[in-house]
């Protein structure tokens, strides 16, 4: 697979990137610290992308996610990814991840369990090798006993703070076990975890 176009768009938290191949979108980019640096960033995971006007399909994800991460409640979930070469149980995480409401999280531990998989650390290494964040809303998967977890877009756990946050999680001045430092901390408000009974 092949990504043949790539384009920077602004959001509420900085500049993005997103690659696309004529199947769908193939990657997503945070923020780095400038334009040139997200740019390089997403041009080193895909070697030979050109920078190029988005086609429709990808405009109208890049409008989903500016206003997404502006705050506003989009379903990402009918965006259309091109994950050829991305292995089939990640697939299999990623689709689950993608039902995830904004606003809400899941444990690494409820989403093994909706997999039938006897333990999360699959999960985990499947959401550290998400090619499309927030389309494919990593930011909403959550470790057990109230702890964020681990965010391995630049910024880290403060950059998935800031998305839960943006995305209407309860704020509070107050410092908890998501922000022992202080500033920005919140309360995460699981959704409820489908059975897994009879689904692999």
């Amino acid at each position: 697979m092949t990504a043949i176009g790539f384009a920077l768009f602004d959001t509420a938290i900085g500049g993005c990137a997103i690659a696309w191949s004529e199947r769908g979108v193939v990657g997503v980019q945070l923020p780095g610290r400038d334009a040139a640096a997200t740019r390089a960033r997403l041009t080193r995971r895909y070697p030979g992308v050109h920078e190029a006007d988005p086609p429709e399909q990808v405009a109208r994800a890049i409008d989903s996610i500016v206003a997404l991460v502006s705050g506003e409640h989009h379903d990402l979930s009918n965006i259309v990814l091109d994950l050829d070469g991305v292995p089939e149980f990640n697939r299999r995480v990623y689709a689950v991840a993608r039902t995830i409401r904004p606003g809400t999280t899941l444990t690494y531990g409820a989403i093994a369990a909706q997999l039938g998989e006897p333990d999360a650390r699959g999960v985990g290494e499947a959401m550290g090798r998400n090619p499309c964040p927030i389309i494919v809303p990593c930011h909403r998967v959550v470790a057990a006993g109230g702890k964020t977890g681990g965010f391995s877009a630049p910024g880290g756990a403060a950059t998935k703070r800031r998305l839960l946050a943006i995305e209407g999680a309860h704020t509070t001045a107050e410092p908890t076990l998501f922000d022992r430092h202080g500033g920005l901390a919140f309360e995460l408000k699981p959704q409820a975890a489908k059975t897994s009974r009879g689904r692999r």
